[in-house]
């Protein structure tokens, strides 16, 4: 399987961090930097994408897909493994149906880490359609505090997803 790894600059976290405020949801969380890494994972495929996470709008995605409203970033700050899984919530996967799904994984040292550094990795794991979404099976799976999450995720072990080098979706300058 071919990863692509995008390596957070400290411009990357900066505006990420000045974005946190005007895109939080109200919503479950798992860690106390969830926004930060979905921002964070979601200027990485930009930066694949586009060739340069500045042309990606953070700030314009509330209820619609993250790229060009047909591609979804899914992102976990964990440290990467293969066994990690894209996790899409049911409710999510019900009231949306991006195009495809992409999974970036924020590799942290361990999965117990409070901050995300500059230099840190970000790898754009794989991908898959909504159709395989709604087809994968379900569980909850807890927080990271503990305990349980209080919603059923789809998931997709990012050893089962499609490979980058396969996506389908061309940016069209």
């Amino acid at each position: 399987m071919a990863y692509i790894d995008v390596p957070i600059t400290h411009e990357m976290l900066e505006v990420a961090k000045q974005t946190v405020d005007q895109v939080k949801v109200n919503r479950t969380v798992a860690s106390p930097y969830d926004t930060l890494a979905g921002l964070l994972g979601e200027m990485a495929v930009a930066e694949w994408f586009y060739g340069d996470w500045r042309k990606h709008d953070l700030t314009n995605t509330k209820g619609k897909a993250d790229i060009l409203d047909r591609i979804e970033v899914k992102t976990s700050a964990f440290p990467f493994r293969d066994t990690l899984n894209l996790l899409v919530r049911e409710d999510y996967a019900a009231a949306r149906r991006p195009e495809c799904y992409i999974q970036v994984i924020i590799d942290q040292p361990d999965r117990y880490s409070k901050s995300i550094e500059p230099g840190t990795i970000a790898r754009i794991s794989g991908w898959a359609t909504s159709d395989e979404v709604d087809q994968a099976p379900r569980r909850d799976f807890g927080s990271k505090g503990g305990g349980s999450g209080g919603y059923q995720c789809h998931y997709i072990a990012i050893r089962n997803l499609r490979d980058m080098n396969t996506f389908p979706i061309e940016w069209q300058p």
